[in-house]
């Protein structure tokens, strides 16, 4: 019964790849993506595909999470051209992130205007937390440890933010910030709201065509946030790692 198990398994998480490959497929084709033309790629009806997806926005929840981590790897590895520097690895990360946007809008779309996963999600234990998002976290994190960059304490701020500080919802490992240091969620959200919010606009074309060409604003805005991260005195450095990553 073990061996039968596992085999089921195997096969379950297979056709979970296919629904994501297949789902990826269409994004890139521009064709619609539902239930109804994923279930026709794989050679299956409709009513097939709900053991494994149970309505759209579950297969959405799922393609979606598996999106964001092909994503994040991506990210990850423009980082680690960049061993045990990781001001230049959030540099990296962030060009990373806005080529993937502009390559993949679609992805990108599905990724960040989708929802958080609903509680009948049948991979809901994958979908907890978005991972680009941690990602940076992360990384922010570590850019604090080193360069110590000033943050507000949570009492300084309006009550609306000191709430959201005590009780944060996006996703970070709040076992990684001291209590007396839970201010620098502030800062995150600030800078993930930056970097995100620069790169929408241009992927949607919010902006002059050709700002968005050049990458003006996103490269003025990744400049002005060297000196708020504690690294002014690196700003030529970092200035040219990004000069360098953006034309690659």
């Amino acid at each position: 019964m073990t061996q039968v198990s596992t085999r089921r398994e195997r096969q379950r998480e297979a056709t979970f790849e296919e629904i994501v490959t297949v789902s990826r497929d269409l994004l890139a084709d521009g064709a619609e993506l539902s239930l109804r033309a994923v279930a026709g790629r794989m050679g299956l009806t409709a009513p097939a595909l709900y053991r494994y997806v149970a309505n759209y926005q579950d297969l959405v929840d799922l393609v979606a999470f598996e999106i964001d981590k092909a994503a994040t790897a991506g990210f990850s590895e423009a980082a680690s051209r960049y061993p045990d520097d990781v001001a230049a690895q959030l540099v990296a990360a962030s060009v990373a992130f806005r080529r993937w946007a502009h390559t993949s809008p679609r992805e990108f779309s599905l990724v960040f205007a989708n929802p958080i996963a609903a509680g009948v999600c049948v991979r809901r234990e994958l979908l907890t937390a978005a991972t680009s998002g941690l990602y940076f976290h992360a990384l922010l994190i570590e850019v604090w440890r080193k360069y110590d960059f000033p943050h507000p304490a949570v009492d300084e701020l309006e009550p609306a933010v000191a709430a959201a500080l005590d009780d944060p919802v996006f996703p970070i490992d709040m076992k990684l910030i001291p209590d007396d240091h839970r201010g620098l969620l502030w800062v995150f959200m600030r800078a993930w709201a930056a970097l995100y919010g620069v790169v929408t606009l241009e992927v949607f074309g919010h902006m002059d065509p050709r700002i968005i060409e050049s990458g003006a604003v996103f490269r003025s805005m990744i400049r002005e946030w060297i000196p708020q991260l504690g690294m002014a005195d690196e700003y030529d450095r970092l200035d040219a790692i990004l000069a360098e990553e953006f034309n690659r």
